[in-house]
């Protein structure tokens, strides 16, 4: 019977010496997803890449592709292809014949390659570099090349070991959308690695953040980035306060945590507690800052603080403010156009800051 998911792991081990470079991970990716595993080096985010390569073999634990067992099927085997970052291309080959080079090991017929270079090339846009050699392109076409080259094959899953980092800023973002909607278009599972938390949220249909060898959450960028179900996902997924407390009351989806002698209250985050050490975490741009004249002391979450820098980024003001003696940033949306600097913020300067209880979370310390 057809599995419900294109890749699946269980429970998989996978060590390097006494070193657990992934330690007990499951997951399950849906077919035509592009599926991100996030997080920093050494994570074990490109070993479970290679796994399902077939570059590495788990240590314990089982791998199926299309609910079919890989076992020890070897790389060449295992209807999957990989894009690296360092593209590999063989530098003495044309486009059309790095391109090839894999259907002419597996034996295809001449007429059928050269329709189905043809086709790639078409695919990533390049059709008329052909007859060019790797060194004559930029690095974005190059990218494009080992794309094609992948994409030739007709892979089910098609994996990518941060193949965007050696290309500059501006590249890499175009590139971003460029895969993205190729995907879409190939309708073929894309599973992405990355330690770019900001190319994850750009691109995927779910993320898998990794830390030490574990899988710490699965779910979509929305999900991630607005419910992390531990301090590490918040603080790897976007900028973050954290306020250190004690959880002093739950009422519902909500917690209260004794801050500084303050009283502040967030939604309740998993395995929180009533008298728990916690974390308030809240988000820079989920604050706001208004003159104290204007504020109502007595709402939820509402506090005078203190100014102690700002710095004009154009989209927003990044102001950083004393909170009971905690630092804090706030991102001051820049909605309104206005050469006045009396408009602004100023160091030394006392405001109120305030943010719902909804914009809040509290993790487990």
């Amino acid at each position: 019977m057809k599995s419900d998911f294109a890749i699946e792991l269980v429970d998989v081990v996978k060590r390097f010496g006494t070193v657990a470079a992934v330690d007990h991970v499951s997951m399950q990716i849906r077919p035509r997803e592009f599926f991100a595993l996030l997080g920093p080096s050494g994570c074990g985010k490109t070993t479970c890449l290679r796994m399902i390569a077939g570059f590495e073999q788990p240590s314990s634990g089982q791998l199926l592709l299309q609910g079919k067992p890989l076992g020890d099927i070897p790389a060449f085997k295992r209807n999957v292809n990989t894009v690296f970052q360092s593209y590999a291309l063989f530098p003495h080959m044309t486009v059309a014949q790095n391109v090839a080079f894999g259907l002419e090991m597996k034996g295809v017929g001449r007429d059928e390659i050269r329709r189905r270079v043809a086709d790639a090339l078409d695919l990533v846009r390049l059709p008329q570099m052909a007859d060019r050699y790797p060194k004559q392109m930029s690095g974005g076409q190059q990218q494009r090349v080992a794309l094609a080259r992948a994409l030739v094959n007709k892979p089910e899953v098609l994996l990518l070991d941060e193949p965007l980092g050696a290309l500059d800023y501006k590249l890499r973002k175009e590139m971003q959308i460029e895969l993205k909607q190729m995907q879409q278009q190939l309708g073929i599972t894309f599973i992405f690695v990355t330690h770019d938390q900001e190319e994850a949220l750009t691109m995927s249909d779910r993320i898998c953040v990794m830390s030490t060898g574990h899988a710490l959450q699965v779910g979509t960028p929305l999900e991630i980035y607005e419910r992390p179900n531990c301090k590490f996902v918040a603080d790897f997924i976007g900028e973050t306060n954290f306020l250190p407390g004690v959880v002093t009351e739950i009422s519902g989806e909500y917690a209260t945590v004794n801050v500084a002698d303050m009283s502040l209250v967030g939604r309740l985050g998993e395995g929180v507690t009533l008298g728990a050490s916690a974390w308030l975490s809240v988000r820079p741009e989920k604050m706001q800052l208004v003159d104290e004249a204007r504020a109502n002391p007595s709402a939820l979450n509402t506090n005078s603080v203190t100014i102690d820098s700002v710095a004009y980024v154009g989209s927003d003001t990044r102001v950083v403010v004393h909170l009971g003696g905690q630092r804090l940033d706030v991102w001051d949306e820049n909605n309104i156009s206005t050469l006045d600097p009396n408009f602004y913020f100023r160091a030394g300067e006392r405001a109120s800051l305030s943010f719902p209880a909804d914009n809040a979370l509290v993790l487990v310390k």
